[in-house]
């Protein structure tokens, strides 16, 4: 199957020329591939989100690190380990939720794809859809990490050390 995909010639391009003219069979595919472009859009705004948070956290970081080198940070210091605790959640939560944004990229690639080979990849389109929605829950639980850690705040963190 793979090979007749792969074959250069004249009746593979004329046959790909047929298969792609029909405009309900494009429109079909295009409708297949909406649900997956929302959630494409919904991936992105909620990595807005968790950039947002993490810039915060690198800029109080910075901040403290600042005040630290200019002997002027009093109590902030203990704020550090409580701030890279919730940079490593916001980190890992943005690179799962990149990854699955890539996966459902290539889901929305196959959808159109498959419309015109032969080869039946509806399998792949499936296992690549489960990888995506395994990256989105990754990321979503790191982000809820990192959103108790932040309620939560230095101080209790630093308590909890302590016992």
């Amino acid at each position: 199957m793979t090979i007749d995909i792969l074959t250069v010639g004249g009746s593979f391009a004329f046959e790909l020329l047929e298969r792609t003219a029909s405009t309900p069979r494009v429109q079909q595919i295009v409708q297949l591939s909406l649900a997956p472009a929302f959630l494409l859009s919904a991936i992105g705004a909620i990595m807005n989100v968790m950039m947002s948070r993490l810039i915060w956290v690198a800029e109080r970081i910075e901040r403290i690190n600042r005040r630290i080198d200019d002997g002027v940070a009093s109590g902030e210091a203990s704020e550090l380990a409580w701030l890279g605790q919730r940079r490593r959640h916001s980190q890992k939560a943005l690179v799962f939720s990149t990854a699955s944004a890539v996966t459902i990229s290539i889901v929305i690639a196959l959808l159109f794809v498959s419309a015109y080979i032969e080869a039946r990849i509806g399998s792949l389109i499936a296992l690549a859809w489960v990888v995506t929605m395994s990256l989105l829950v990754s990321g979503l639980v790191f982000f809820l990490l990192e959103t108790r850690l932040a309620t939560r705040g230095p101080r209790r963190i630093a308590l909890e050390d302590e016992t």
